[in-house]
């Protein structure tokens, strides 16, 4: 199951035991990695082992408090989000704070958490907080009535369907929705994975009923995670993007999803001009400029435990890619800056 903090370290810096083991407990049921320092002191040590994504922190502490270690870290140059927990009643505390930089500040004691779960969000993903990540955040939790109202999940999907055009990874992508019906059909997703590189895929929900939309946002919150852990254990060789689709394979069925899931994978490095596609149950045609190449279907997910899929691979600077099956059509284009 997919947790909101997975992959994020988190530095709790706090003065009381108790209470920074509450919210050390806490951090890790979202999927956290923690590092503790009793006050800004011990935290700007720990700084030197520990590159945090987000630093939650007291004000009031011995030796260094959080004025203090917020007005250190400012000054060394590290932007590094800052959720401040206090007790302070001190109007002026708050407002220099907030000068330098804090992200948030909730006031002890502390008894909603699902407040600070949303200022953490807001914390981490600024430019995503009022729909993707909160949605994400939220999925599993509102699973069963996803399950139950497909309408819901219809509106969900919407939501997180990428922008028409952007730029990511040093790559101008835009693609459009050949089709015009209001049911999802082909859901795309696409993501940077790093400055370099990026992957996307294209799913059909059209053939497994409920499950096809419930499988839809089960990848849209898991690929992401999943690739780059693939990424890692590769150490710099280029995805194997059938083992991606194996995996994705093994995910639906352990979520129980019973259907036909028609899935197209792609990898592309800016640096290397590299492309990578793969298809398990949707036809592709590629337009590098140079050669037209057409990828066949393979076998759709779910349909059997192995999986059958058939890939291309090319080198190119700009690239379109149609892609269709039952659910729709649509179109892919990129080019590298």
């Amino acid at each position: 199951m997919a947790l909101p903090l997975t992959h994020k370290r988190v530095l709790v810096v706090e003065d009381e035991q108790h209470f920074r083991s509450v919210l050390v407990s806490y951090l890790k049921s979202l999927g956290a990695e923690t590092s503790e320092a009793n006050n800004g002191l011990q935290a700007m040590n720990v700084m030197d082992d520990v590159r945090p994504d987000l630093i939650l922190s007291d004000l009031a502490m011995p030796e260094m408090g959080g004025i203090e270690f917020v007005e250190n870290l400012r000054l060394q140059g590290a932007q590094i989000p800052v959720l401040v927990i206090s007790a302070t009643d001190k109007m002026a505390d708050i407002a220099k704070v907030l000068r330098l930089g804090v992200q948030d500040i909730l006031l002890k004691p502390l008894t909603d958490m699902n407040r600070l779960r949303e200022s953490i969000l807001a914390c981490l993903y600024p430019s995503m907080f009022t729909s993707q990540a909160i949605e994400e955040a939220e999925l599993f939790q509102n699973w069963d009535a996803l399950s139950k109202h497909s309408s819901d999940a219809i509106e969900l999907l919407r939501q997180l369907q990428p922008p028409v055009q952007q730029t990511i990874a040093h790559c101008r992508i835009n693609y459009r929705q050949l089709t015009t019906d209001e049911n999802p059909g082909l859901v795309l997703d696409i993501a940077a994975l790093s400055d370099k590189d990026l992957a996307f895929y294209c799913l059909d929900v059209s053939r497994a009923g409920d499950n096809g939309l419930l499988a839809a946002l089960l990848l849209r919150v898991l690929f992401n995670g999943l690739l780059q852990d693939h990424l890692a254990s590769q150490h710099h060789r280029w995805p194997q993007m059938p083992v991606l689709l194996k995996q994705i394979n093994q995910l639906l069925r352990q979520g129980k999803l019973k259907g036909q899931f028609p899935l197209l994978l792609g990898y592309y490095h800016t640096e290397y001009k590299k492309l990578i596609l793969v298809s398990a149950g949707l036809n592709a045609n590629v337009n590098t400029g140079d050669n037209q190449i057409q990828l066949s279907n393979g076998v759709p997910l779910g349909t059997f435990e192995a999986t059958y899929t058939n890939q291309i691979s090319q080198r190119c600077t700009a690239w379109q890619c149609q892609v269709w099956g039952s659910g729709g059509r649509l179109r892919l284009m990129l080019s590298a800056e």
